[in-house]
């Protein structure tokens, strides 16, 4: 049985999402991250970046959630979610690059100024900068995908399980107020039943 290492609301939550579209069954084993478990040498043995999520198959340890989206896409081809042409697969790793690099990194920079840094290292000013740079990127998202259904082609793809976790953290910090087609695909993506918790449901589940 494989093991995923990582707790929602972390990107834990992407990897969670392909395991359960794939009707794989996992251990999902907690790490918690404000105790530092993350920096314990057990869990540095299997990713020395000391970040969520981690996979481990087998012998193979696989980090970052978009290559263990990936990597379970492409190790149970069935369910057809990496696209058949090489063309369609280019644009779907466009697009999950462009997710990671020019909206996720903009978010984890709100956070980090946020709530993550001591305090005297904050940078308001850096905020400001990067909601900006965050909320243009949205936009080219939502002129993307104002005719389409998926990122890519006429199916769903690991794009689009990547696409739905980012603009749910982008949703929670009121980035897609002025994305109604980004709001929409949104809702229809966590309308899956497979769908793993929101950002949302998942710190009301830490809380309660």
């Amino acid at each position: 049985m494989m093991k995923l290492y990582g707790t929602p609301p972390t990107r834990a939550l992407r990897a969670i999402w392909l395991l359960n579209e794939l009707g794989l069954e996992y251990e999902l084993l907690p790490v918690n991250l404000l105790q530092g478990e993350n920096q314990q040498q057990d869990f540095l043995a299997l990713n020395p970046a000391a970040k969520v999520p981690v996979l481990v198959d087998g012998s193979l340890v696989v980090t970052e959630s978009a290559a263990i989206q990936l990597y379970l896409a492409e190790k149970y081809p069935q369910a057809v979610f990496i696209p058949e042409t090489v063309e369609d697969r280019a644009q779907m790793y466009r697009w999950i690059f462009f997710l990671v690099t020019e909206i996720e990194q903009p978010l984890w920079r709100i956070a980090r100024h946020t709530f993550i840094y001591p305090e005297e290292k904050r940078l308001p000013q850096d905020v400001d900068l990067a909601r900006q740079e965050c909320l243009e990127m949205v936009a080219v998202l939502e002129r993307h995908m104002k005719e389409r259904e998926f990122m890519v082609g006429d199916r769903l793809s690991v794009a689009d399980f990547n696409a739905a976790y980012t603009l749910d953290w982008a949703n929670e910090e009121k980035m897609l107020d002025g994305a109604p087609r980004l709001r929409e695909y949104l809702k229809t993506m966590y309308s899956r039943p497979t769908a793993p918790p929101t950002i949302a449901e998942a710190f009301a589940a830490i809380k309660s």
